[in-house]
């Protein structure tokens, strides 16, 4: 069977790329590399659209896809969008998966995967991999461009029931399939000892990792009111580690709170992928303290190092992290009740009995099983 993929890659940064990139390696490595192709972007976001420093990687030990990628689509550029479904058409897939995550990207990928299939002829199955369907707030744009987009797809795969849910009224009959997010122990596969990265990042004791970009949606604000609640004996170390999307100084007075002041460390920056399995070595757990959540690949990243998570209840979320097993979950927009789970997960001594929890259900995150679904779904909308 012959795969196309269509979406972002390296030089491009972040956890879409990311995403794409691996599951180009496992496509490649199930059905041989000479039966994939990939077409990739040329340019994701426009300067001002982007809020970050770059969007290209620059990391040393940078992911790179398992082939050449043709690096044609520009989301503000129409030509090429019909170019990139072109380019697909040539390589003859019985399958193209098209990873989804932002209405903006409708118009080019919606093109492009269009194009892909000449009208009135057999073309590949068109498999779309929704990570979000809609932005957490959409608006009337937003959800014209998703239809266009979405519109384009002829099977669709999400990461969580959430997602599915919010599918159902766009789907029109065509097969919807939940299959978990796979992780990423990618990162952690040269992780320094425990002691070596605490030392590394400073951590000192009972040790707390928020990870990724911050806005809003992510709940830093809660994740430090909560720690501001907590008993100051029950934590000893907060690290923020990833950049600010948002104004860091909406965070400042939290930060200077007596209660948090000498315990927090930020380190307001992308983090080279070579730098990620130290702070997550350092950490006793992960803190995902998000208002809303479609999925969260920084939970697959944990999972990856081993460690567990405390999280809260919704969105993919719970369908990731089982309570008591892998992590601990509570209610969204809750400090108090995020004070209680992380004051419990010390108190308790809960880490080592849910790192065994977390590697015993890792095996079910494999990227292959992704891939088998992929194939399968393209099979159902035949």
């Amino acid at each position: 069977m012959r795969v196309a993929l269509l979406g972002p890659t390296y030089p491009h940064r972040g956890g879409i790329a990311h995403y794409t990139t691996l599951l180009a390696h496992a496509i490649a490595a199930r059905q041989d590399a000479d039966l994939v192709s990939f077409v990739s972007f040329r340019r994701l976001y426009p300067g001002f659209l982007f809020p970050g420093t770059t969007q290209f990687d620059a990391s040393d030990e940078a992911l790179r896809p398992p082939i050449d990628p043709a690096p044609i689509l520009d989301s503000i550029q129409p030509f090429t969008w019909g170019a990139a479904g072109r380019r697909l058409r040539d390589a003859s897939p019985d399958v193209l998966v098209v990873p989804w995550w932002h209405p903006f990207f409708g118009p080019s990928l919606g093109v492009a995967a269009r194009a892909a299939r000449l009208k009135g002829r057999r073309g590949p199955k068109r498999v779309f991999l929704c990570h979000n369907v809609e932005p957490h707030e959409p608006s009337p744009l937003d959800r014209s461009l998703a239809g266009y987009g979405l519109g384009a797809a002829d099977a669709f795969l999400v990461h969580a029931r959430a997602e599915a849910a919010r599918l159902a009224s766009r789907a029109k009959g065509r097969p919807v399939r939940v299959h978990p997010h796979p992780t990423y122990e990618v990162f952690s596969a040269k992780a320094p000892s425990r002691e070596g990265a605490r030392a590394a990042v400073g951590a000192r004791g009972r040790t707390i990792l928020f990870f990724g970009y911050v806005r809003p949606y992510k709940g830093l604000a809660d994740l430090l009111d909560a720690l501001r609640r907590a008993r100051p004996d029950a934590w000893d170390t907060l690290l923020v580690v990833g950049e600010f999307y948002e104004p860091r100084e909406r965070y400042a007075a939290a930060l200077a709170d007596p209660a948090l002041r000498g315990k927090v460390t930020v380190v307001d920056r992308y983090v080279a992928n070579e730098e990620v399995a130290t702070y997550f070595a350092a950490a006793d757990v992960v803190a995902l303290p998000y208002r809303s959540a479609t999925g969260s690949g920084i939970a697959q990243v944990a999972y990856g190092a081993g460690v567990p998570v405390v999280a809260t209840r919704t969105g993919g979320l719970e369908d990731v992290v089982e309570d008591g097993v892998t992590g601990l979950l509570v209610p969204p927009g809750d400090p108090a009740a995020l004070a209680r789970a992380l004051e419990r997960y010390f108190d308790e001594e809960m880490g080592g009995r849910l790192r065994e929890g977390v590697a015993r259900t890792r095996a079910r995150y494999g990227w292959d099983a992704l891939v088998g679904a992929l194939l399968d779904l393209a099979g159902e909308s035949a």
